[in-house]
């Protein structure tokens, strides 16, 4: 497995991302978090969007078990009787990592609402092809 692999399991994605909150009872109540992944040079990156919420409070990435978890909670502030659509609670996401990633080198930023998750891809080991010949 050379690239992170999305671990959630969700009933029609696409329909989901565009009724979050109705549909959010059938995700277990969770709210979604929005990401997108891709490879940059020798990084699997990671882009969640987490408008609204302080990074050194309320966000936590862990690694455990060859598994990336983003976590994060918005907290709702309590004002007068109004009507409101954003999204406040927990909001979770795991990846599964490639073998031989070095968790060490996992690097996370946090700038304009955006949380940036760089893994490290670990070196491929150049391998020949090998004709295996089959038997009768």
């Amino acid at each position: 497995m050379s690239a992170l692999e999305r671990r959630e399991s969700r009933i029609l994605p696409d329909l989901f991302d565009w009724f979050d909150s109705p549909f959010a009872i059938f995700r277990g109540g969770a709210q979604a978090m929005r990401v997108e992944d891709y490879v940059d040079g020798d990084n699997h990156v990671i882009r969640a969007e987490l408008p609204g919420i302080d990074p050194d409070k309320d966000v936590e990435i862990t690694v455990a078990g060859g598994v990336l978890r983003i976590h994060a909670e918005r907290h709702q502030e309590k004002k007068e009787a109004h009507r409101s659509e954003f999204g406040y609670g927990s909001f979770t996401r795991s990846f599964t990592l490639p073998a031989g990633v070095e968790t060490d080198d996992i690097k996370a930023s946090y700038d304009q609402g955006i949380l940036t998750v760089r893994v490290p891809m670990p070196k491929a080991a150049k391998r020949e092809a090998k004709r295996i010949t089959i038997a009768r």
